[in-house]
C-alpha cells in the first residue's frame, strides 16, 4: 500500500515544479529578447531573465530550510506554454502582431508563476515554514510586476502596432 502523501509532500512537489518552470522560462527570455521588433520589448524581456536568475536563487534557498537538494520535476504546463510562444515567434516572425504575441506568452507564465506562488506561500505558512515565506513572497511579487510591466507596454504600443499591416 502506498504512503499517505502529505501537504509537506505536494509543498516539495510544487516547489519542483516551479524550480524547473523558473529554469526553462530562463532558457526562453533571451530567445523572446531576440525575436522581439520593439527595444522595449528586448530590454523587458532581458530584465525579466536577471529577476528568473534571482528568483531560482531564492527557490534554492528554499530548498535549502527543507534540507533538499534543489531539484526540478517536469512541469508539462510550463513546456506547453512555451512552445506556444515558440509557435508565436515563428508563424509571426516578420509581423507588427510579433510583440502583442510575444507579450501575451509572457503574461500567460507570469500568470502560471503568480498561481505556484500563491499556493506556495499559503501552503509555506500552514506547514509553519517560516523563514520560506518572505523568498516565497519576493518571487511573488517580483511576478506582480513584471505582468503589470506586459499589460502597460502592451496597451501603451504592441497592440496598436500589431493592427498594422507592417511592422
Amino acid at each position: 500500500m502506498a504512503a499517505t502523501k502529505t501537504l509537506d509532500d505536494l509543498f516539495l512537489d510544487t516547489l519542483k515544479d516551479i524550480y524547473f518552470a523558473e529554469k526553462q522560462i530562463l532558457k526562453a527570455l533571451p530567445k523572446m529578447a531576440r525575436a522581439a521588433n520593439s527595444e522595449e520589448g528586448k530590454a523587458g524581456f532581458l530584465q525579466h531573465r536577471d529577476e528568473t536568475q534571482g528568483q531560482i536563487e531564492r527557490l534554492e534557498q528554499v530548498f535549502e530550510l527543507l534540507g533538499k537538494a534543489a531539484r526540478g520535476k517536469t512541469c508539462e504546463a510550463i513546456q506547453g506554454i512555451i512552445a506556444e510562444g515558440e509557435e508565436i515567434i515563428e508563424e509571426f516572425k516578420e509581423s507588427a502582431a510579433l510583440d502583442a504575441g510575444l507579450i501575451s506568452s509572457a503574461q500567460a507564465v507570469e500568470h502560471y508563476e503568480i498561481a505556484r506562488y500563491g499556493t506556495l506561500i499559503e501552503w509555506a505558512k500552514q506547514l509553519g515554514l517560516k523563514d520560506a515565506v518572505p523568498l516565497l513572497e519576493a518571487n511573488l511579487a517580483e511576478e506582480k510586476a513584471t505582468d503589470e510591466k506586459l499589460t502597460q507596454l502592451a496597451k501603451a504600443s504592441a497592440n496598436a502596432k500589431g493592427k498594422s499591416k507592417t511592422s
